[in-house]
């Protein structure tokens, strides 16, 4: 059944955009209050807009392949985080969309990135450094039991979820990640970022 143009607009309408905390290729990620809870809940919203990851009806062959990536991408993503709950996976709250955009409205976390904080800190401690990795290895114990693979973890994708020196660690975008329920099979797709990558 489909969705009437007045309750899309309306589940939208729900949200007060506000700043812009960050840009992609094909998005912004934009600070958002929540109109409709009773305390001041703020959420990020990344909006995707439609035609970046849509070929035109004339485009190239090579240019509608790639679009058609984006938009698996982005499916991709979408199922993974429906998946995913866990205190330190960023989760996903809703998908809502537009004729123009797509929104993922997503938990807010303001402590910006390990890779961040290693450059400002210069060193992490032994304790420091084994908290912050327990972390990051509940969870992804946790995604595994899941059936997903991240498969571009590194320090600019695990963000702190405040600016506390104490706030817990946050793994986040999904967008490379797998969904695989089997338990024997081995996954062959080279991906991920070329720094991080370890030799085969």
């Amino acid at each position: 059944m489909a969705v009437s143009e007045e309750k899309i607009n309306s589940e939208i309408q729900r949200y007060e955009f506000k700043d812009v905390l960050g840009t992609g290729a094909f998005s912004e990620v934009r600070l958002a209050r929540d109109k409709w809870s009773s305390s001041e809940h703020y959420v990020a919203i990344k909006c995707i807009k439609k035609r970046a990851i849509k070929a035109p009806g004339r485009a190239s062959e090579k240019d509608k392949q790639e679009a058609q990536g984006r938009e698996e991408s982005l499916k991709n993503e979408i199922r993974v985080l429906k998946r995913l709950r866990h205190p330190n996976i960023v989760q996903l709250y809703d998908v809502l969309e537009d004729k123009d955009q797509y929104y993922l409205v997503m938990e807010l976390v303001t402590g910006g990135e390990l890779f961040d904080r290693i450059v400002e800190k210069g060193s992490y401690t032994e304790k420091d450094a084994s908290k912050l990795i327990k972390q990051v290895l509940l969870a992804c114990d946790y995604m595994h039991e899941q059936g997903v693979v991240h498969r571009d973890l590194k320090p600019e994708n695990l963000l702190y979820y405040s600016a506390d020196d104490d706030s817990k660690i946050m793994i986040s975008d999904f967008g490379l990640s797998k969904i695989d329920d089997s338990t024997d099979s081995k996954m062959a797709t080279a991906c991920g970022t070329p720094g991080y990558v370890g030799e085969s």
